[in-house]
């Protein structure tokens, strides 16, 4: 039986279609959550055996590397979501996969998807603890910082997309907790305790992407935390207390491999999508993932 539907609803029914670069922990979080909404949604990964665990979940697996010379057959979507982590046992580089790779996987992308691209904040360098937000000028230490903006400005240049970068604050959950193993070692942390420590939630950093995807109009960029900076000597002084791991041990003399002392301010990204997180403050996701 043919379907009574003009062509534009039967268009509006159909599924939507998703393609993420990058199966992490956070490109995991927003697969899931994109299937449990009824898309159809592809991954990205480099081997069989990871591809046959992204099946596993009802993610379509391409086996491709964006390093590679080309990347062919992609399908056309609705959404890119680029969540690629830096494998740092591979050969390449950080610009190879995060600009030329980007790049790569634009250039084989068929119709007009919109683009998420997950930056970091790691793109300010010491800010001495001022606060930061999207009009801040970016002005990167260290190598990955340069990359990832290079990275966002690449995105911007793609005239028939849109595209949202996403500049989160350090990600955190289940499995993924900083400087863990560090404390349970009692290994000294380089950094200063009184400076601030931006975090977000792996699930409300997922939230956030769902979100930017089905907004009708998002800005070009927005910052994401979850707007309670922290000292870090209250932070991984709680999360020492509730992994039963030594008082943090503090090294101020050693180099900040980690231009980190400011504090993130998300207003735009709350008044825009309207969101409210499940973790709106980390000592209290801390204690959900310890306790």
């Amino acid at each position: 039986m043919t379907s009574s539907l003009p062509p534009a609803a039967a268009a509006d029914q159909r599924a939507p279609t998703r393609l993420i670069v990058g199966c992490g922990p956070l490109g995991m979080r927003v697969a899931t959550r994109w299937i449990a909404d009824g898309s159809c949604v592809y991954g990205i990964t480099r081997t069989h055996a990871r591809a046959s665990q992204l099946a596993a979940v009802g993610i379509r697996p391409i086996v491709s590397d964006v390093t590679g010379k080309s990347i062919h057959d992609l399908p056309e979507v609705d959404t890119m979501f680029w969540s690629v982590g830096f494998d740092r046992t591979a050969s390449a580089t950080y610009r190879e996969v995060h600009v030329e790779g980007l790049a790569r996987v634009f250039g084989a992308l068929p119709g007009r998807p919109r683009l998420i691209l997950s930056s970091s904040t790691g793109v300010w360098g010491d800010e001495d603890g001022r606060i930061v937000n999207e009009q801040t000028p970016a002005l990167p230490t260290r190598e990955a910082g340069r990359v990832l903006l290079e990275a966002e400005r690449l995105m911007h240049t793609q005239e028939h997309c849109t595209g949202t970068a996403l500049r989160f604050a350090g990600l955190y959950g289940p499995g993924r907790l900083p400087r863990l193993e560090d404390l349970k070692a009692g290994r000294a942390i380089a950094a200063d305790p009184e400076s601030w420590l931006n975090l977000i939630h792996l699930d409300d950093a997922a939230r956030v992407v769902v979100a930017i995807a089905s907004h009708r109009a998002p800005r070009e960029l927005y910052v994401v935390s979850d707007g309670v900076p922290v000292r870090r000597r209250e932070w991984y002084g709680h999360l020492a207390a509730l992994s039963g791991s030594p008082e943090p041990m503090w090294d101020v003399t050693l180099p900040r491999t980690r231009g980190a002392d400011k504090r993130i301010d998300p207003a735009l990204l709350f008044r825009d999508l309207g969101l409210t997180l499940d973790y709106p403050d980390s000592l209290q996701g801390l204690a959900a993932i310890l306790m």
